[in-house]
């Protein structure tokens, strides 16, 4: 594999003391050993994977996914849990400009979609993963971003939306008291514990007939014939159809057309012990609410059902174990700033992933350019919970020859590369102190 950050950033530092690999106990998925064929590989088993194994399985489709790691290893295990709208980092009004207002549309439209998607998963089988929260609220962290949310509120209430802004001094009778300046409430969108999930799905994938395998990295995939061979550590595998859904732990050379179309970058997460009646009282959140502030380096949290408080940011751009300490060092620093009355709630849990980014600043879903039976679904900016579940049914039809039956925008199907290939890295600093700046 060649990856653009360091051997530490997929190794075992960043994700240790995961609060929620003590919430549910991993499946024991073999390792994929020998000789075996199927209609459909998957190369990772993360939200992406999973939804495209299930979708498939369900539909008659002989599917094999490959894990390089354990079940709940990469981001779809780690993450925040918000279910929410997003995948593009583009601005609605960008979004048209770029795209057209039809894609841009049709690119809404499946957000809303991703969101009701993941809520029909959890009904239809069973899945109980702590969900809460009625759709998700943005916080303004200084007084123009609270006139952009109120301005936001005007707009959306003009395409029959219902949000609901607060201002400054109705935030405390809300719950959501703090260092912010008013708050917008969409309705779409709940929180969940990711690996619960996650794991829901694939026992969903498993009984529709699903192969699923752990430890068992894809070390090459070539197109031979009229289909794939993919070599993994144990193994060769035979599959007319190829599916990559690796994300922010890709590799450049699976396949070579990944190299230079994908950045990862870090977010870091860390949970507090639960909190009494009396904390939350003197700090005055008692929101269930996911919750998030509108700087461009945000911070994103929630107060779970068992009253821990989630609480991670975007920032990291160096990946050691020098690095990880000071980035989880930092997390603390802004919570207790955002959050003053509870500096003496000591954090439990704390760990890093890596989301994704394109160039495009949109996801892309769909075939790989000039390679015939290869399928991609990437980048989703950090919301991956309901747009990674998303591309994996979007991906289950295309890979399939079906025209999709949710809205599929032209805006995700191109995914173009970013400057300096290998070193694309080199752009991060200065776009992270820009942002800051902005913030």
């Amino acid at each position: 594999m060649r990856r653009i950050f360091s051997g530490y950033a997929y190794g075992p530092g960043p994700r240790s003391n995961c609060w929620w690999d003590e919430t549910a106990s991993a499946p024991d998925w073999p390792v994929f050993e020998g000789e075996a064929s199927a209609d459909v590989a998957i190369i990772g088993g993360g939200f992406t994977g999973m939804s495209a194994a299930l979708h498939l399985a369900e539909s008659g489709a002989s599917v094999v996914l490959l894990e390089a790691e354990t079940p709940g290893w990469g981001a779809s295990g780690r993450n925040g849990g918000f279910c929410c709208l997003g995948g593009s980092k583009l601005s609605s009004g960008t979004m048209r400009k770029v795209f057209g207002k039809p894609a841009a549309d049709t690119y809404d439209a499946s957000e809303v979609a991703a969101v009701n998607l993941v809520k029909g998963l959890l009904e239809a089988h069973a899945i109980d993963a702590d969900t809460h929260s009625h759709g998700e609220t943005q916080l303004a962290h200084n007084e123009k971003a609270a006139r952009r949310l109120s301005a936001l509120a005007v707009e959306l209430r003009k395409t029959g939306e219902e949000p609901e802004f607060l201002s400054r001094h109705q935030l405390a009778d809300h719950g959501l008291n703090g260092s912010f300046q008013a708050a917008l409430t969409t309705p779409t969108g709940f929180a969940l514990n990711p690996r619960k999930y996650l794991f829901g799905l694939a026992s969903a994938a498993a009984d529709a007939g699903a192969r699923l395998y752990q430890r068992s990295p894809a070390l090459s995939v070539r197109h031979v014939g009229g289909g794939h061979e993919i070599e993994t550590n144990k193994g060769h595998l035979k599959a007319s159809k190829v599916i990559i859904a690796t994300n922010g732990y890709s590799s450049e050379d699976l396949p070579d057309w990944l190299a230079g179309r994908y950045m990862p970058a870090q977010s870091t997460v860390m949970v507090t012990r639960p909190l009494t009646d009396q904390e939350l009282q003197a700090q005055g959140w008692f929101s269930h609410q996911m919750a998030y502030d509108t700087r461009n380096l945000l911070h994103y949290f929630r107060l779970m059902p068992d009253r821990r408080f989630l609480f991670g940011m975007r920032g990291g751009l160096l990946a050691s174990p020098r690095a990880e300490a000071g980035i989880r060092a930092k997390l603390r620093q802004d919570f207790e700033a955002m959050f003053p009355k509870w500096r003496n709630v000591e954090t439990t849990h704390c760990w890093s992933g890596m989301v994704c980014l394109s160039r495009n600043l949109v996801p892309f879903i769909g075939p790989v350019p000039d390679h015939p039976g290869l399928f991609a679904g990437l980048c989703y900016h950090g919301n991956g919970v309901a747009m990674g579940s998303y591309a994996g049914r979007l991906l289950s039809d295309l890979v399939q020859g079906r025209r999709p039956e949710l809205p599929y925008s032209p805006a995700v199907q191109k995914m173009p590369r970013f400057p300096f290939g290998r070193a694309r890295r080199v752009l991060m600093p200065p776009a992270y102190a820009v942002l800051g700046l902005m913030d």
